[in-house]
């Protein structure tokens, strides 16, 4: 835990009792300060009631008396409309902070100039975040691995000048930590996703700008042009810069280059210093971290483990070691040439467009409750597919996708486990020498049989490990 003494002896408000709401009022309640907590779910007043913490009515508080008030970055801040607290910390003019804040401001106290590496962007920030947490424990340092991932900030070990807190950061942590300051900012990529919280896609975009404008190094992906402004932004500020690209030669910067090497790609990771490049690490071969997606997500670490201090060679054998993000084009293990693929984290269209340009004979596991605009997106990629086997509601939707387009063969499975025993069988049925891909990658949310995406993730690793002959990779 990370005692938040910065408030000690003073009274905070908070809303939010979930996991990152706990650990927020222990941390504040370890270092001196009185919390006034609420929760609008009584099993969660009920739970923080039982730890000794002191559950306040906030609607009929005075909130004149709080020094500040602690928003679950889960609760609308501004769109579609403050939340009711929000409003009345405003009007009496009580400032609204996250719990990244709180560790900023902790930090800014205790050890201003410990080492703190922070993620952000629309896609890859957990990968990116796990991938440069894993390399500098590889390499022996001292990591602590939080936020928007895993563990909540403040139930991680406080900052100290030889330990580096590595954090991913949503928007909405962003939008309420005005004291963000990492060493090292990273920025890597912008599409639109949650306009309904912040309104326009340019609010989303300026939110996750300002992670990257506060760090000492900022490292910006520049494969998309929202962030490319960004990085010509930065860069005329003067400030130190280093740009990732997971599609293009840079001429200042890291990026991933690719070649073809006995019918393999090989993805090489290249840096360039004052026009000078080199290659540092190469992917081939590391099922974790296969896939254009992940080249940039490399990129992006070997930016900032280098900034860190860490060498090439430190950082090309963290990159092999990576055991992957489970339900994240985790690879489970094999049967024969048949590998099977854990993607239930690819909740939408866009994350399912990563595991489909892994591979070139898929047999692909979709379907759930499906998103705006199904997987239209994705017919570019029709040709990889074997055959697709269709589970959950969007199954009408799915199918009419194919049929229309006339290239994906299809099974309406219905159920998880028919769907893995019927593409498990096809699979090893498939004639040549080449890698063939089971690919859980539904595209949709999970509500529709499972209660979220790790429940539905561990139910197909509990299926596949069940089949005859499958060996799973070692980790």
């Amino acid at each position: 835990m990370t005692p938040v003494t910065v408030f000690a002896g003073k009274t905070l408000a908070l809303f939010g009792l979930g996991g990152s709401g706990l650990a927020t009022a222990r941390a504040l309640v370890a270092g001196g300060a009185k919390v006034a907590c609420w929760d609008d779910n009584q099993a969660s007043r009920d739970k923080a009631a039982a730890e000794g913490l002191s559950v306040v009515d906030l609607a009929s508080a005075d909130w004149v008396g709080f020094a500040a008030f602690v928003l679950s970055p889960g609760v609308p801040l501004t769109h579609p409309a403050p939340h009711w607290t929000v409003e009345k910390a405003r009007a009496a003019n009580v400032p609204v902070i996250g719990d990244i804040e709180l560790f900023f401001l902790e930090r800014a106290k205790i050890a201003p100039a410990a080492p703190v590496v922070c993620i952000t962007g629309t896609n890859g920030k957990s990968t990116t975040t796990a991938l440069i947490a894993h390399v500098l424990e590889a390499a022996g340092r001292d990591v602590q691995m939080g936020g928007n991932i895993g563990t909540a900030v403040l139930a991680l070990e406080p900052p100290a000048l030889d330990r580096i807190h590595v954090v991913e950061c949503s928007t909405f942590q962003i939008d309420l930590a005005p004291s963000i300051k990492p060493t090292v900012g990273i920025q890597m990529n912008l599409t639109p996703d949650h306009l309904d919280r912040h309104g326009t896609f340019e609010a989303y975009g300026a939110i996750k700008e300002r992670l990257v404008a506060a760090s000492d190094i900022a490292v910006i992906g520049v494969d998309d042009e929202p962030s490319k402004q960004m990085a010509r932004r930065r860069a005329a500020s003067g400030k130190p810069l280093v740009k990732i690209s997971g599609e293009q030669p840079l001429d200042e910067g890291v990026f991933a280059g690719v070649t073809a090497n006995a019918g393999q790609l090989d993805t090489r990771i290249v840096e360039v210093k004052d026009g000078k490049p080199r290659v540092v690490a190469n992917l081939a071969g590391i099922g974790s971290l296969r896939g254009s997606h992940n080249a940039q997500n490399a990129a992006a670490a070997f930016a900032a483990c280098a900034a860190l201090g860490l060498t090439a060679e430190q950082i090309a054998a963290g990159f092999k070691s990576y055991p992957g993000l489970k339900h994240r084009m985790e690879e489970l293990g094999r049967i024969g040439r048949v590998v099977f693929i854990n993607d239930s984290k690819a909740t939408n269209a866009d994350s399912t467009e990563k595991a489909l340009t892994s591979f070139r004979e898929i047999f692909w596991i979709l379907g759930g409750k499906a998103k705006e605009g199904g997987i239209e997106s994705l017919r570019r990629y029709f040709p990889n597919i074997a055959r697709a086997y269709l589970i959950g509601a969007a199954s009408d939707t799915f199918a009419a996708t194919f049929d229309d387009d006339g290239r994906v063969t299809y099974e309406r499975s219905g159920m998880l486990d028919v769907a893995v025993a019927a593409a498990t069988k096809a699979a090893l049925a498939q004639q040549g020498t080449g890698e063939i891909a089971v690919l859980l990658s539904p595209a949709c949310a999970s509500y529709d049989q499972f209660p979220n995406f790790e429940v539905r993730g561990d139910a197909f690793r509990a299926l596949v490990k069940a089949l005859p002959g499958f060996e799973a990779v070692e980790r």
